[in-house]
C-alpha cells in the first residue's frame, strides 16, 4: 500500500516533482545527488494519513519553526539523484511529519528514505511563508549553469545588477519573473547562516543565486517555482550567447522596460 493510494491530489503533487526532477536533469543542473525540492502537502492531508504511525524515528530539525507544527511534506531524499527521483519518486523521497514540538519531524511515508541534508533550510523558509501568510507552497534548489556562472563575476553580484540585465534580455522575463533575482554572497551549503540569508531575500525576491553554488526559488507549486529559474537562466543563456558572437547585447531600453511593466500591471 502507498500513501498515494485513492488520494489523486496528493499523488498529483509527487508526479509535478517528478516531472521537474526530470527538467532538472535533462537541463544538466542537477548532477549527481545536486539539488533538493521541498513541497508542503498539508493541505492534502486527511484523517487517515493524520493517524497513520512514523516509520522512523523522531529527528531534530535543528530548529524551533513555531509555524510549522502540523504541517506535512514532501522531501526528496538525500544523496538521491534527480533523475532517479524522475522515474521512481516514491524511493526517492518521503513524506513527513512535524511534531508538536516544532523542532523535530518523522517519516511516515513510504519507505524510510531520509530527506535532504538541507531540510532544516528549505523548512525554516516554509516556517517564514507560513508566517507571512504567503500562499507559496514549493521550495526548489538547483544549479543552473548560466546563472551559476554569472554569479563567478563580482559585477553581477551588486544589488539587481543581474536582475536588470536579465530582465532586459527578452520581455517575458520581467513579466514571468517580476521580483527579479536575490543575490546571497558565499556561505557554505546547508549552513544555517545560508538559510538566514536566503529569508532575508525571499522578502524581496522569489528566486535567489547563492554565489558559486546555485539558485533557491519558491512559489505556489513546483512547477511554477521552476518555472521561474528556467526563464531567468534562459535570460542569462541569451546574454552569454551574445557574448560569444563577439558583442554586448544591447538588452531592452529603460523606455520599452517601463512600457512593459504597465502594459503587464507589473510591480515597479
Amino acid at each position: 500500500m502507498s500513501i498515494l493510494d485513492n488520494r489523486p491530489e496528493l499523488a498529483r503533487e509527487v508526479e509535478q516533482v517528478a516531472e521537474v526532477a526530470g527538467y532538472l536533469w535533462q537541463k544538466g543542473w542537477a548532477e549527481r545527488n545536486g539539488g533538493n525540492i521541498t513541497v508542503n502537502v498539508t493541505q492534502h492531508i486527511d484523517d487517515a494519513i493524520r493517524a497513520m504511525p512514523a516509520i522512523s524515528e523522531p529527528r531534530p530539525i535543528g530548529f524551533t519553526l513555531p509555524n510549522l507544527k502540523g504541517c506535512y511534506f514532501f522531501c526528496k531524499g538525500t544523496n538521491k539523484r534527480m533523475r532517479d527521483l524522475a522515474r521512481w519518486p516514491m524511493d526517492n523521497a518521503s513524506f513527513i511529519r512535524i511534531l508538536d514540538d516544532c523542532a523535530h519531524y518523522e517519516i511516515i511515508a513510504d519507505k524510510p528514505v531520509a530527506p535532504t541534508s538541507e531540510l532544516p533550510s528549505h523548512l525554516a523558509v516554509h516556517n517564514y511563508l507560513i508566517g507571512k501568510g504567503s500562499n507559496y507552497k514549493a521550495s526548489v534548489h538547483t544549479h543552473p549553469i548560466e546563472l551559476v556562472a554569472m554569479s563567478h563575476c563580482k559585477k553581477y553580484l551588486e544589488k539587481d545588477v543581474a536582475t536588470r540585465l536579465l530582465w532586459s534580455m527578452i520581455p517575458e522575463t520581467k513579466a514571468f519573473c517580476p521580483r527579479g533575482l536575490g543575490i546571497i554572497p558565499y556561505q557554505l551549503p546547508s549552513s544555517n547562516e545560508l538559510a538566514e540569508s536566503t529569508i532575508k531575500e525571499l522578502g524581496d525576491y522569489d528566486v535567489t543565486l547563492w554565489e558559486k553554488h546555485g539558485v533557491f526559488a519558491v512559489d505556489t507549486d513546483v512547477m511554477a517555482a521552476f518555472d521561474q529559474i528556467d526563464v531567468l537562466n534562459k535570460s542569462a543563456q541569451i546574454y552569454i550567447c551574445a557574448k560569444n558572437m563577439g558583442f554586448e547585447p544591447d538588452g531592452m531600453s529603460d523606455e520599452q522596460m517601463r512600457e512593459m511593466t504597465v502594459a503587464f500591471n507589473l510591480p515597479k
